[in-house]
């Protein structure tokens, strides 16, 4: 299990974020800077989402909302539950919404793309981006300082668009999901292939490493590399591709592992 550092130890004011786990079976990022506290989906059942957040210090009545992304599986399993139980309160599209798959949620807020909104002491912008769901987004996070976090883990192809406006970050949670020879040599059958590997699907090591290249590096701190598929990728398939890109420097590259999730870390 990975190191875990308590939510109470950590200074506050100071931009951070962990992960529950990631990957095909359950996605769930924590984003926090000591005050507002915020999960990015919740693809676990609740009692495992909940023993997760303890491993990283929170109860999830400590939870100021819960940011969904689109509505796969992976990503929402345990979002109505938590919301339910624990009276949090979750933001998402009106599409991601109208997929019917959340069930009840009692305090429930709409994410318009594009519109920058905030909570408490964070300021969200939601990103439109390619793949197979109903109004899917992703997040970047806006803390005191001016620092900034991008949480991109699920699209099919770099846009423009998303290169954009994940410019500039100091920390990035990146997708990095398949090796192209490892699903094409893999077990998934014709056509589930044709949609991970497609444009609405998601992206591979390589189409990571190309997106990274046009983001800009001067400020980026860190680099997670997230929904690492366990069929079709390695931690090391991903690393070696990123790694070249920051100037050979693997301390600025982690894991977000499907078991171990990822400790706390700080932006500085």
């Amino acid at each position: 299990m990975a190191e875990r550092v308590a939510e109470a130890a950590l200074p506050a004011g100071v931009l951070r974020f962990g992960s529950l786990g990631s990957g095909s079976k359950g996605n769930a990022t924590l984003v926090s800077d000591g005050e507002t506290h915020l999960l990015v989906d919740c693809g676990f059942g609740l009692r495992e989402a909940e023993r997760r957040l303890a491993d990283l210090g929170l109860h999830p009545r400590q939870l100021d909302a819960v940011l969904v992304t689109h509505e796969h599986g992976d990503h929402i399993r345990g979002v109505g539950p938590l919301a339910r139980r624990h009276g949090v309160p979750v933001y998402l599209t009106p599409g991601t919404w109208a997929s019917g798959r959340l069930g009840e949620l009692p305090r429930r807020h709409w994410i318009t793309p594009q519109a920058r909104f905030a909570i408490k002491g964070l300021t969200i912008d939601p990103v439109t981006v390619p793949h197979d769901a109903r109004e899917p987004v992703q997040f970047r996070f806006h803390g005191g300082g001016g620092r900034s976090l991008g949480v991109l883990t699920d699209l099919g192809h770099p846009t423009d668009h998303v290169a954009g406006a994940f410019a500039g970050c100091d920390a990035l949670v990146l997708e990095c999901n398949h090796d192209v020879r490892m699903l094409a040599e893999g077990p998934y059958p014709p056509r589930l292939k044709r949609r991970v590997g497609g444009d609405w699907g998601h992206l591979a090591n390589a189409q990571a490493a190309a997106l990274l290249a046009r983001l800009g590096l001067d400020r980026l701190q860190q680099v997670v590399c997230s929904h690492l598929s366990e069929h079709n990728n390695r931690p090391e398939l991903a690393r070696e591709a990123l790694v070249p890109l920051l100037d050979g420097d693997e301390s600025r590259l982690k894991v977000a592992r499907q078991d171990e999730g990822l400790a706390w870390q700080l932006i500085g």
